[in-house]
């Protein structure tokens, strides 16, 4: 039978985190004497009386490793039990949401989606703003240590082949995470602190800076403004580009710069092919602007630039009503938003390196009908692509696209039409944030859906981040036999 209790303590310990972060937003709000201090330490105080039991109940069963149930069990379980707690300041706080917008805010923001169901954000106390940004912050940090540690142990999605020798350590998961953590928190730190200054130097307001930085970082996109990014202009959107894109590209590779290595940085094949996507994309989007809509070039390349970087790493920040720019920029930003960043990054969605592998395939196939008689294998990044690695990817090509349709049924039964359906369902499954029409578009946000859709979409943000396969499996019968 499978021992929970070792998920139950990590889990507890993770709260215990949690409900003390919650200290953050009420020092700012008794900073700038705001009266809904007393919301997050009742918050806090909850959240860690919860985890304090949960960890001290199942103490007994700690163990220095993880059994491969018990680990695909703990990845689902963490990114559940968080925004449960989460919503809870969102609820009994200025914004009085709903329970059940309440866990779409804390799971939109731990998913670093970045939807949002609140109105009116210009308004809100500074508290409940850096909370949501501490959401996104916290998310972005768990989701880079579940890329390299968690995921490529349990052969998802084609993870595999990320596995580092020097960190192979099969069954000794929680050590290696500490290990691996450690060292990305000291980088996704200095990034973090990097934009914060760069965006300050740019005119923007200290409170602000720090916010936005760590929603650029996570590559989450909540802003503190209904207007979202629209309401900074000029340079902070090329501040805002650099970091987006510093953010969705492979962490290792920081981790490798400061040991010293430069040339990994320079020759990855899946930055480059990243970098040249995003390339691609923001000169067809801004020549469109310019030869169709007549924009001045700077302006076209700069709004183009944004955008395509925010949607292509899921960030979800938009500076624009890019719904006003005509139906092939509409189609391609949809498209755009099922690419996503570099594998071991913030970013989300399906991830560059799937179609790396995908195309490397089709070329194989190619290349044997020619030559009937050859021998080919498919190739990343110059080495030969295991069978393993081949059928996780295209396991996973299958369930993205088959989550996307059932998705987008269920919505379309809640009584949404058919564009916001599929966007939303799309938006979801790729942690983007923002979707496509005139309620969930860039200029909307999702108050307006009803209760069913918005548990279906925070239901597709877990599946979505957690690379799909780690939440289904919990659901088959051989799982639970073990």
């Amino acid at each position: 039978m499978l021992d929970v209790r070792p998920v139950g303590y990590v889990i507890g310990l993770l709260l215990v985190v949690l409900g003390a972060s919650m200290g953050l937003p009420a020092l700012a709000d008794i900073i700038v004497d705001n009266g809904e201090w007393p919301v997050f330490v009742e918050s806090g105080l909850l959240t860690m009386l919860v985890g304090a039991c949960l960890s001290l109940s199942t103490a007994n069963a700690v163990r220095d490793r993880l059994s491969l149930q018990q680990t695909f069990l703990l990845t689902t379980g963490v990114w559940l039990a968080l925004p449960i707690f989460a919503a809870i300041p969102f609820t009994i706080g200025a914004t009085q949401l709903s329970y059940t917008d309440a866990f779409f805010e804390a799971m939109s923001g731990l998913t670093t989606t970045g939807s949002t169901v609140i109105v009116g954000l210009d308004e809100l106390p500074k508290g409940i703003l850096l909370w949501r940004g501490l959401l996104q912050w916290f998310g972005g940090i768990g989701v880079i240590v579940v890329a390299m540690v968690f995921l490529p142990e349990l052969r998802v999605g084609g993870m595999q082949i990320f596995r580092s020798e020097a960190f192979d350590t099969m069954g000794k998961v929680l050590p290696r995470a500490a290990q691996i953590s450690s060292t990305i928190s000291t980088i996704y730190l200095g990034i973090t602190l990097a934009c914060a200054l760069a965006y300050g130097a740019a005119g923007m307001g200290t409170f602000d800076a720090v916010v936005h930085a760590m929603t650029t970082v996570s590559t989450g996109g909540f802003a503190n403004y209904d207007a979202s990014f629209g309401a900074f202009q000029g340079p902070h959107e090329y501040i805002a580009t650099f970091f987006m894109l510093a953010a969705a590209s492979p962490f290792v590779l920081y981790v490798q710069l400061l040991n010293g290595q430069s040339r990994p940085l320079l020759t990855d094949s899946q930055l480059r092919a990243f970098l040249g996507t995003a390339l691609s994309l923001v000169v067809v989007t801004s020549g469109a602007l310019i030869v169709v809509d007549g924009y001045p070039v700077e302006r076209a390349v700069r709004e183009a630039l944004f955008n395509i970087a925010s949607i292509l790493t899921g960030t979800g920040f938009a500076s624009v009503d890019y719904m006003e720019w005509g139906g092939f920029i509409i189609a391609l930003f949809f498209f755009c938003g099922l690419i996503g960043g570099c594998a071991g990054s913030t970013s989300c969605s399906v991830k560059i390196f799937r179609y790396q592998i995908l195309f490397a395939t089709v070329k194989t196939q190619i290349r044997q009908i020619h030559s009937p008689h050859g021998i080919f294998f498919p190739r990343y990044d110059g080495r030969r692509v295991s069978e393993d690695v081949l059928s996780s990817v295209m396991a996973f090509f299958v369930l993205f696209v088959v989550t996307l349709g059932v998705f987008s049924v269920l919505l379309a039964m809640t009584g949404l039409d058919l564009l916001t359906s599929v966007s939303g369902a799309a938006t979801a499954i790729a942690n983007v944030g923002p979707g496509l029409g005139d309620i969930i578009g860039p200029a909307g946000n999702f108050a307006p859906l009803g209760d069913t859709a918005k548990w279906l979409l925070a239901s597709a943000m877990l599946i979505g981040r957690l690379e799909l396969v780690v939440v289904y499996v919990l659901f088959t019968r051989r799982f639970w036999q073990g």
